[in-house]
């Protein structure tokens, strides 16, 4: 392991983009359908991890749903959160705001009541038995309606102090955000932030339309935004978060490869960068696997290592103070390993 590979497994980090159904590992997966009764359509989690290669955002997304088939009672995503958290805590992530899709589960059946008070539990028990804070946000399925997504945030109304903000996701292409500016406004109503998934297999012109539209606060992948040097200009300007997500780009072939993703120019032009795993138990790593993929394909240094990470904690929910002290650990990180940052 070299000196950089080390230094990115002790560098705190937050994670910003990461859906917690996305973290179903294959033998969990198993696991849980077993105890509930529901027969996953793999024999085995070789099989299903065979099912990994994808070719399309929608090609992943019949998978994704697949296997969340298995989630119906409050243990299973308390268990489903809970080893997130765990993973995350292994790999010096000191915050994660999660989202999560309700609709993906009150559409078959589960009850609100049993996502949140699982996700919320573990929440709590890993923040007392690891020390990793988190926050959670509630996704709309953009493919489904709008009057689903409505009735959901209404659903969602007497949870508020469980969920941070509001979020969309799920099958982008023909799905501008601009269908949901209604729901999003009522959400901004009742308090909640908000972030949209734009760009990933979208134009640019949904970035651009999520900004002005849904007046959102942090823009979720954003890769195409590249495409439009207007709006690059915009966001750099408006310093506007962009939650990217390097090994799913590559992944679900937004990229061909790691080394022609525009992640170098979006931080040359000075766009405001994170690095995140997405749906990490599907792409073949967590968030420290797409730091060194991104260090191995562009040779960072570790001081910008350090800004992406330093970058994760200015752009999450967290309180000012919070912030702080959390940027005020990276530090001390930074001072502990100058020799490698002198390096470069």
């Amino acid at each position: 392991m070299n000196a950089l590979r080390r230094f990115i497994g002790r560098l705190p980090k937050a994670e910003l983009h990461i859906h917690i159904e996305g973290a179903l590992e294959p033998g969990l997966a198993f696991e849980i359908g077993r105890r509930n009764g529901i027969a996953l359509p793999y024999s085995s989690e070789a099989e299903l991890e065979a099912a990994y290669d994808f070719e399309s955002l929608q090609d992943f997304l019949r998978v994704y749903y697949e296997l969340a088939q298995v989630l119906t009672e409050e243990r299973d995503f308390y268990d489903l959160t809970y080893a997130y958290l765990a993973r995350a805590h292994s790999q010096n992530v000191l915050h994660a705001e999660m989202f999560f899709d309700p609709q993906a589960h009150t559409g078959r059946g589960v009850p609100f009541a049993a996502v949140i008070e699982g996700i919320s539990r573990a929440r709590m028990d890993a923040a007392r038995a690891l020390g990793i804070r988190s926050l959670a946000i509630m996704c709309f399925l953009r493919d489904s309606t709008v009057a689903d997504a409505m009735r959901t945030l209404e659903e969602a109304l007497a949870y508020k102090d469980r969920i941070i903000a509001v979020g969309l996701d799920s099958a982008e292409a023909g799905n501008p955000p601009g269908k949901f500016k209604e729901v999003f406004e009522r959400a901004r109503g009742e308090g909640f932030r908000t972030v949209a998934h734009a760009g990933e297999e979208g134009p640019p012109d949904y970035v651009l339309e999520a900004l002005t539209e849904l007046h959102v606060a942090r823009i979720d992948h954003g890769v195409r935004s590249m495409e439009d040097e207007a709006l690059v200009q915009r966001l750099a300007e408006m310093k506007i978060p962009l939650t990217v997500c390097p090994l799913s780009n590559v992944k679900l072939g937004v990229v061909s490869e790691m080394k022609s993703h525009p992640l170098r120019e979006m931080i040359e032009k000075g766009l405001f960068v994170t690095i995140n795993s997405d749906d990490p138990a599907f792409f073949g790593g967590y968030v420290n696997e797409n730091y060194e993929a991104v260090q191995e394909a562009f040779g960072f240094t570790a001081r910008q290592l350090y800004g992406l990470a330093r970058n994760s904690f200015e752009a999450s929910f967290l309180e000012p103070s919070a912030k702080r002290a959390l940027i005020a650990r990276l530090d001390e990180c930074a001072t502990s390993n100058r020799g490698v940052l002198e390096g470069g």
